[in-house]
């Protein structure tokens, strides 16, 4: 082998690895944020159940399904205030 084929061999590698590193960046990123909408989500869900059994005595009722539960994930308590006014 000579010294040009091995630096060859070297630069065709190390492009692999770049490669190899720029596809698993790609695919990590939009994981973690599915990640946090998923927990938010469930976050939001409980926050619900837990408003629907402390608010049972005075009327207060949010439906638990996928929206009502996105919603209150990711705006938090505003998202919440906002499911009472609406479903009262």
């Amino acid at each position: 082998m000579t010294m040009g084929m091995e630096v060859g061999i070297f630069l065709a590698y190390a492009a692999g690895m770049l490669i190899v590193y720029l596809a698993g960046r790609f695919l990590l990123v939009p994981l973690e944020l599915t990640g946090k909408i998923l927990l938010n989500s469930i976050a939001g869900g409980l926050l619900i159940i837990l408003l629907n059994w402390l608010g049972s005595g005075f009327g207060v009722f949010v439906p638990l399904n996928v929206f009502t539960a996105l919603t209150v994930g990711v705006l938090g308590v505003p998202g919440l205030v906002m499911m009472i006014v609406f479903f009262m």
